[in-house]
């Protein structure tokens, strides 16, 4: 049986709900991150180690059911260390396949940008094409499959900037951000009453109902001048005197995925311009490259973002 929009909503508000036992003050985050399960699309997670990023990717992992594997990158990983390879197994005389961590429902890519280039683009054909090609041999990653990214900010010492095909590859780019001392202090609370580290989760959804869940989200109806609005939001990137080169026709793709999966998040089978919005820096940020002048300046990208929307016409929806 096919689980409608209302179901959806309801699982996906559960299971939003299962997650914030463990981590305390960030719902929209949470919601974005759902909303990115029912998408199919990976995240890049930027901030300050300590935040949380291992936590929230392993409890979603948890409460959907879902097979969970964590890569710690360093500048000594290798390709094969990801992916896996043929090793000759002597007492059988023969070469014999080991999968790598890649062969999981969540990966969780800590500090990504540790690693050298080679390594990161180890990733690259399993985010696009959720396969692995391994001495000539095509295997088909397990779905949904799916790459929760962190990375340390660029001024960190012995980092490796991602390349712009690598970025363009994760659907959004969002950020943890701090606790407030209230939001901190229940973090303490929690600890203390619990008497672990551990925070116990329970199961909420399984494999087979996230992918019936990611096909509803295929069923919300997209009025034609919202196609039409993403569309001149995108055109607009590449047209900013400040940008050298715009967002992708990739960036065009995620809006419309993530506006849909937000949609069924809150009950709708139609879009409305507010879900595209919801997601212009998380969308947008990372796409963007600018003009050397503005290359140390901070914010640049998410003044671009910022004036696009505003000059961009709102559809006006009946």
């Amino acid at each position: 049986m096919s689980i409608n929009i209302r179901q959806a909503s309801a699982l996906s508000k559960s299971v939003i709900q299962e997650v914030e036992r463990a981590v305390v003050g960030k719902s929209d985050l949470l919601e974005i991150v759902m909303a990115s399960v029912l998408a199919g699309g990976h995240i890049l997670l930027e901030d300050f180690p300590g935040l949380g990023k291992t936590l929230i990717a392993r409890s979603f992992a948890k409460v959907l059911g879902l097979d969970f594997k964590r890569i710690q990158f360093t500048p000594d990983l290798l390709p094969g260390d990801i992916t896996g390879g043929y090793f000759f197994n002597r007492a059988e005389d023969r070469f014999e396949l080991r999968r790598g961590p890649i062969f999981a429902n969540i990966i969780l890519s800590d500090e990504i940008n540790r690693a050298s280039p080679r390594t990161q683009s180890a990733l690259l054909e399993a985010m696009q094409e959720k396969q692995v090609t391994l001495e000539g041999e095509t295997l088909v990653l397990p779905e949904p499959f799916l790459v929760l990214a962190t990375q340390n900010p660029i001024e960190y010492e012995g980092t490796f900037p991602l390349p712009e095909a690598q970025l363009d590859r994760f659907m959004l780019k969002v950020s943890v951000g701090y606790p407030t001392s209230e939001e901190e202090a229940e973090i303490l609370h929690r600890r203390r009453q619990r008497r672990q580290d551990e925070v116990v989760l329970q199961q909420v959804t399984n494999r087979d109902q996230i992918l019936e869940m990611s096909q509803t989200v295929e069923t919300v109806h997209v009025h034609e001048d919202l196609e039409k609005y993403i569309a001149a939001i995108v055109q607009a990137t590449r047209q900013d005197r400040r940008v050298a080169v715009g967002a992708s026709p990739r960036g065009s793709l995620a809006f419309l995925k993530m506006a849909r999966a937000f949609a069924v998040l809150n009950g709708r089978d139609y879009i409305i311009p507010d879900d595209i919005k919801h997601f212009a820096i998380p969308v947008l940020s990372h796409r963007l490259i600018l003009q050397p002048e503005h290359w140390m300046m901070r914010r640049v990208s998410e003044d671009v973002i910022h004036d696009v929307f505003s000059k961009v016409p709102v559809p006006v929806m009946d």
